[in-house]
């Protein structure tokens, strides 16, 4: 328990203003944390659908293309065209959340000329499929960025919603209550001096009407408050 005095009734309006100062910051945090999500979601969906669209036409342009090359030939051409990709991998900092991007050197979708054999002898169906394949493993890599990035953003905005919730529904209400209870009890206190004084006062003023009044009462040599004696008719 607070002891109920004036300093401390002073601290604890100090300490529920800041408490409400950082609700404020937080509230705005989490404003714009939440804007920067929308921000990231939206082409995260985009390319997510993207891939699924693109992955079906691939799946029965490679199909067909079985159909017509056979399988044998597609797995040679594969190890031909195979190469390596390289993939750079930096922790970047929005607004003091950190979050993982990647970097891919040199460009994953190739022309039919830049992938190592003759696409003169392979049919339509082939191509675009590989080049549907590529596309995905580019919006793939793409996805992984956003998807760090919203992972990141998702926890801190859980975060900061459940210190707001805390300051607001426990912390703040607590300080409130006292200031509110010491208040009572500072008044309460404050109307009983007033009270005590305002007797004192009142006794003192009746006190003075009584020395005022005894000193004009018309007694030669009397002393106000001070009993006379009385005075003997005769000597024995």
């Amino acid at each position: 328990m607070i002891h109920p005095t004036r300093t401390n009734l002073l601290l604890l309006k100090d300490k529920a203003v800041s408490v409400a100062d950082s609700m404020a910051i937080l509230k705005a945090r989490r404003q714009a944390l939440i804007r920067e999500f929308l921000g990231a979601m939206a082409p995260f969906l985009d390319s997510r659908d993207e891939i699924r669209r693109d992955y079906r036409q691939a799946l029965q342009e490679l199909h067909l293309s079985e159909g017509h090359e056979g399988r044998p030939f597609i797995e040679s051409l594969v190890a031909i065209s195979e190469r390596e990709l390289g993939v750079d991998i930096l922790e970047k900092n929005l607004m003091g959340v950190k979050y993982r991007d990647l970097t891919v050197h040199g460009q994953l979708v190739r022309t039919p000329d830049q992938r190592g054999y003759d696409y003169a002898g392979t049919t339509p169906h082939l191509e675009e499929s590989i080049f549907l394949f590529e596309k995905i493993v580019e919006a793939m890599l793409e996805i992984a960025t956003y998807e760090s990035k919203l992972k990141r953003l998702g926890e801190e905005i859980l975060q900061v919603t459940r210190r707001t919730r805390v300051l607001e529904e426990r912390v703040l209400p607590k300080l409130r209550r006292q200031i509110r209870l010491i208040g009572q009890y500072i008044g309460e206190r404050e109307r009983e001096a007033y009270f005590r004084l305002k007797r004192f006062k009142d006794k003192r003023e009746r006190k003075d009407q009584a020395l005022a009044a005894a000193r004009f009462s018309g007694t030669p040599g009397a002393r106000p408050g001070i009993p006379q004696r009385p005075r003997n008719s005769g000597r024995r």
